[in-house]
């Protein structure tokens, strides 16, 4: 008897052994209750890459990068939408790599968009969408970009960030108008729209943190718009104060600048300014 409890007992043994050593690894970000982990360092760059999907009929395609561990772990990622310029409109197949040619896009496709960003003793990094249209966006258009990249990514709502330059920056400040309520903050450059004062006002009544970019010799977009719509909005006491930052020369390129992760004002470039703010 003795002899068939030991037996039973090391085969009750082994099979846990067995079962130890087949177990799958801990997913970096999650534990048993797949509970993401919300502060881990990211180490690895953006992953891009560009899709031919249609969002609507305006756009019908994008680039997308997220961070270098998105497939290993179950994280919530802040969501930066970035909008390109009148020059890069196209397709979304054919003339999707125009979308590169500037900024964010840019800087993530030659691996010199950082990796993480320590914000207030919090690790972040983005999920940056970045669309390419057939036509100049409106509002909707850019929350169509929104909408679908909360339904196909794992976007932490409380943190989505509008950007974009020329036509894009008018288009930034458009969507601000109609959608405040839904991003944490907006960084136009070179914005091609013009103030009012209702519209600043449907910014400054959502207290949206804004910084805008221009430069003083622009010749194609006037600097005009820039300024108008910052000191526009503060007449209406929002908190934060919008601000702008306005180089002397550079003509129509602000973006380089605004974009560069190591171009900081008070210690902070664009995107940890943007971190400080979630809704």
């Amino acid at each position: 008897m003795k002899s068939r409890t030991y037996a039973l007992f090391l085969a009750i043994l082994t099979s846990l052994t067995v079962f130890s050593s087949c177990k799958k690894d801990s997913v970096p970000g999650t534990d048993s209750t797949t509970k993401p982990d919300l502060d881990v360092a990211e180490t690895l760059p953006p992953v891009q890459i560009a899709v031919s999907t249609k969002i609507n009929g305006n756009c019908l395609g994008f680039y997308r990068a997220v961070p270098g561990h998105y497939d290993s772990n179950l994280r919530k990622y802040p969501l930066m939408v970035f909008i390109h310029g009148i020059g890069e409109l196209g397709n979304g197949t054919t003339d999707l790599p125009k979308v590169l040619n500037n900024a964010m896009p840019n800087l993530i496709k030659n691996k010199k968009f950082p990796a993480n960003f320590v914000v207030g003793d919090k690790n972040f990094s983005f999920i940056v969408i970045s669309p390419q249209f057939v036509a100049w966006p409106s509002a909707e258009d850019v929350n169509a970009v929104v909408n679908f990249a909360i339904a196909n990514y794992r976007v932490d709502t409380s943190r989505i960030y509008v950007t974009g330059l020329s036509m894009g920056g008018g288009a930034t400040w458009d969507y601000a108008v109609k959608f405040a309520g839904r991003i944490a903050a907006l960084a136009p450059m070179c914005g091609a729209s013009s103030p009012s004062n209702s519209k600043a006002q449907s910014i400054a009544s959502t207290n949206l943190p804004v910084w805008a970019f221009h430069n003083e010799d622009d010749p194609t977009v006037t600097v005009n718009n820039t300024k108008g719509w910052v000191s526009t909005i503060n007449t209406f006491n929002p908190n934060p104060l919008a601000k702008m930052t306005i180089w002397p020369t550079g003509g129509h390129n602000a973006w380089s600048k605004a974009s560069d992760p190591n171009y900081k004002e008070n210690n902070m470039n664009v995107y940890e300014w943007m971190l400080q703010f979630h809704r």
